[in-house]
């Protein structure tokens, strides 16, 4: 299996690179788009927010959070673990998966537990949701409400993916964090998100050149966001209406896209992804109908979604747990407690 994946890979990399010698122009084009959009928009927009993040989660990783210990319950969160809820919502896209993987690898968490947590604790932190998209909307309440929807979704799909059980756990108390770690930290994410904006900014600017250009131009921002989260924030401009902007965004802050998926592959080792994926998909569901609950209030003068695509959306949320629903396997790390 592991030959025929390493197969695979070769002969996408091979066309890759004849469609980039091929289309030499637009890939170059492309790569300048994102070093232009990390050098204006990107860094200035994040990197102090990612500095006070490192500060901030370092601090409370593996704390004891006793207030949170019946939001924990609540969600199927070990006993014990609670700290790694905060890291998830606090500590941005894949600060959470890496913290949660980091229990498992350590013997704090059964790989049953570690592997439903994914499917809450990695999300878009405050330093990328007020950083980057704030400025996409006239009125600024529009983006505390995004993060309300955000948590929100995030905890309603801890409380409705399956698996919950009661055990108990003890994390290693996280050592205070000095400035010159948290700036290490901080432009170690600022280069990894720096990076993926290019290389999908490439992806997107030959997609474009050959097929994006038929699609109308909101189906283009969510495509693009999809792939790469910080290019599709900041083609928000391109949708006019603060109101579809609202529905889209909300949408793609929840799903993350595909490139923080490959960033949570590359922090969760062995771990593999669990119940990323679903966890996703159901929050995605979840924002976008809290946020079409929450649309007449902000712009009543835009159209929301139609009804029948609510209700389709309702539906699909019921469905998804148990579509996704597996049977309970031994645990492969006997090392938590009370399990």
């Amino acid at each position: 299996m592991k030959e025929k994946r390493s197969v695979l890979a070769a002969v996408f990399a091979a066309c890759a690179m004849a469609l980039l010698i091929l289309d030499a122009k637009t890939a170059l084009s492309g790569a300048r788009e994102g070093l232009t959009l990390c050098l204006q928009a990107a860094i200035p927009s994040l990197f102090p927010f990612f500095f006070l993040s490192a500060l901030l989660t370092g601090t409370l990783a593996g704390s004891a959070l006793p207030p949170l210990r019946p939001l924990g319950r609540l969600c199927g969160v070990p006993e014990g673990a609670e700290s790694l809820l905060a890291v998830g919502f606090l500590g941005g896209y894949p600060t959470g998966a890496a913290c949660v993987a980091q229990a498992y690898q350590s013997g704090r968490l059964n790989r049953q537990d570690a592997e439903r947590m994914l499917g809450f604790c990695s999300n878009a932190g405050p330093a990328f949701l007020f950083g980057l998209t704030a400025g996409c909307f006239s009125s600024p309440a529009a983006a505390w409400v995004l993060w309300g929807i955000h948590i929100a979704a995030a905890l309603l799909t801890a409380i409705l993916l399956p698996g919950k059980r009661r055990s108990r756990t003890a994390l290693s108390p996280g050592a205070p964090v000095s400035l010159r770690q948290a700036l290490n930290r901080a432009l170690s994410a600022m280069a990894t998100v720096c990076g993926w904006v290019i290389l999908f900014r490439v992806i997107l600017a030959i997609l474009r050149r050959w097929c994006l250009w038929l699609l109308p131009a909101p189906a283009q921002v969510a495509l693009a966001g999809a792939l790469e989260l910080v290019g599709g924030c900041c083609a928000l401009t391109e949708i006019p209406g603060d109101g579809l902007r609202f529905l889209i965004l909300s949408g793609l802050l929840a799903f993350g896209g595909l490139c923080v998926g490959m960033q949570t592959v590359s922090v969760t080792g062995s771990l593999g992804l669990g119940w990323y994926l679903p966890g996703k998909g159901l929050q995605t569901l979840l924002s976008l109908l809290l946020a079409q609950i929450a649309l007449p209030f902000l712009y009543p003068e835009e159209a929301a979604l139609p009804l029948p695509v609510s209700l389709l959306i309702l539906a699909a949320i019921c469905l998804v747990p148990r579509f996704f629903d597996k049977p309970e396997k031994s645990s492969g790390n006997s090392k938590a407690l009370g399990v």
